[in-house]
């Protein structure tokens, strides 16, 4: 095919083309038809497809967490049950509105005990808190250094939560060698069905208090 056969050529009658222009033309159209197809259908579907793989993904994730939960289903209940008991052995060692002055009580006890002489016990107002109350009492007492300890010792062995804090240790004035432990004993009540803390009953407290 030479270029004036290009030239001649008559593009309303198809049918007078050369063999290879045909051929590229047939060429060209399929070419331009399957970019088309390509551009107009198959992309969508890629596209959707992208999607849904990443849907699929993230079901499969979700799906595997969740068989994670129900397969160590049991073991949670489990912890939760132990959880369970042990903040209630925890709860009943608050004492409840009745044993507050019972546990004033054993505290001056355990000093009275040891030989310890009391020089202030003063239980001072509730500090409200979330689900207990916080009862601060004032304690100054005098003794020798390990019947200090052991007082401090038989407080922490009571079965209700009382703690210590505040201490301050001071050398007496007299000849029987004697210290001197002022400190900020904590107790804790709790607060039935989320009641509003109150005042101890003192006046029981001391009225039990006598020297062994």
């Amino acid at each position: 095919m030479t270029l004036d056969d290009l030239k001649n050529i008559n593009f309303n009658d198809l049918s007078s083309w050369p063999v290879p222009i045909k051929i590229g033309g047939i060429l060209i159209v399929c070419i331009l038809v399957l970019f088309a197809g390509f551009w107009f259908l198959i992309q969508g579907e890629l596209d959707q497809y992208g999607e849904d793989k990443k849907k699929e993904e993230g079901l499969r994730e979700t799906f595997m967490n969740k068989k994670g939960l129900a397969i160590n289903l049991p073991a949670y209940k489990q912890q939760m049950e132990e959880m369970e008991q042990t903040f209630g052995s925890l709860l009943r060692q608050l004492p409840n509105t009745t044993e507050v002055p019972d546990l004033l009580v054993d505290i001056t006890q355990a000093g009275l005990g040891r030989g310890l002489e009391f020089a202030l016990f003063r239980p001072e107002k509730e500090q409200p808190k979330d689900f207990y109350a916080e009862l601060p009492i004032s304690v100054e007492v005098r003794g020798s250094y390990h019947e200090l300890a052991q007082f401090i010792s038989d407080v922490a062995a009571l079965p209700r939560i009382v703690t210590f804090g505040d201490i301050n240790i001071s050398s007496g004035s007299g000849k029987d060698n004697k210290l001197t432990m002022s400190a900020k004993a904590r107790t804790y009540r709790y607060l039935e069905d989320g009641g509003a803390a109150g005042k101890p009953d003192k006046s029981k407290a001391k009225s039990r208090v006598s020297k062994p």
